[in-house]
């Protein structure tokens, strides 16, 4: 029983293996006829079909047709349709018929409608006129209103309404203020205001002081005020102190004269020694030792 189980193991192993055994026996070397063979069977460059014996010549030729077949189901330039047989040809022509099919489904590149049978043609056009409309509602530039339907026109002009509003809404400066109706203006309006108030308030060099209230034009100051004591603290070219209360300039005074003590004992250039009193310039001196003895080898 063991034996004849090894059998059919080997018959089942020979079947398998049978289309490479002239090509590659088992254990045997790759000779140059052998290469020359494995190319030729391949397809490959520099295949000598004349030093080819009459089994290799049979597998090359069924390897080759194969090929063709492959290519010619597949759209292949490689393709050579005048050695199909009937039933492959007809193969073709169905694979053929599909990739055309789904491409003409797809979208209008490189389909050729007049190949497509009535049913398809109206599925093909039924998916033309629904990617239209899509375009169409999302403003894409291939859209084409002439092939919308009543309802589809419908719906694209108020999705581009809205697309206008969110625009205007948002300050764009493609928003199209003529499309606009009564209450929709009046949202644009108070937007608009809005982003006014907030670039005032923020120090903006687009502000607008003159769209704002009584209340935000007060509230404006306020903040211009704030940040312009804190320029002014913090040394800033940009301090305006003409505007400050007796308060603030003294506080705004009192931080430079610290600002100027740290320049002195640092040793830079913006130190103004003639603002310093006794025990400063002691501190300042005993800095500029400690420089000295830190530079020292």
């Amino acid at each position: 029983m063991r034996t004849l189980f090894t059998l059919c193991l080997l018959l089942a192993y020979l079947a398998v293996c049978k289309p490479a055994k002239a090509l590659l026996p088992l254990g045997q070397a790759v000779t140059p006829e052998r290469s020359n063979a494995i190319n030729c069977l391949r397809g490959l460059a520099g295949c000598d079909v004349s030093t080819l014996n009459p089994e290799e010549l049979k597998e090359v030729a069924a390897a080759s047709k194969k090929r063709n077949l492959d290519y010619c189901l597949t759209g292949s330039p490689l393709c050579d349709p005048t050695r199909l047989t009937p039933a492959e040809l007809l193969s073709m022509q169905t694979a053929r018929y599909r990739r055309n099919l789904d491409i003409c489904l797809r979208g209008p590149v490189r389909c050729d409608p007049v190949l497509l049978r009535q049913e398809d043609a109206s599925r093909v056009q039924a998916a033309a006129l629904r990617r239209n409309s899509d375009q169409c509602l999302t403003g894409a530039p291939g859209c084409d209103p002439t092939r919308l339907t009543p309802g589809q026109l419908t719906a694209v002009e108020a999705a581009a309404a809205r697309r206008n509003l969110d625009k205007c809404l948002g300050g764009s400066p493609n928003c199209d203020p003529t499309r606009l109706s009564v209450r929709d203006a009046a949202s644009v309006r108070v937007a608009s205001l809005r982003r006014n108030r907030s670039r005032c308030l923020e120090g903006g060099s687009n502000c607008d002081p003159l769209l704002l209230t009584p209340s935000e034009l007060r509230e404006a100051r306020e903040q211009y005020q704030k940040r312009n004591i804190s320029n002014c603290r913090s040394g800033l070219a940009s301090c305006d102190p003409t505007s400050f209360s007796p308060a603030d300039l003294i506080a705004a005074r009192s931080a430079f004269h610290a600002r100027n003590i740290e320049a002195c004992k640092r040793g830079v250039p913006t130190c103004d020694p003639s603002l310093l009193t006794g025990p400063e310039m002691a501190t300042v001196s005993a800095a500029s030792q400690q420089r000295r003895a830190k530079r020292k080898p």
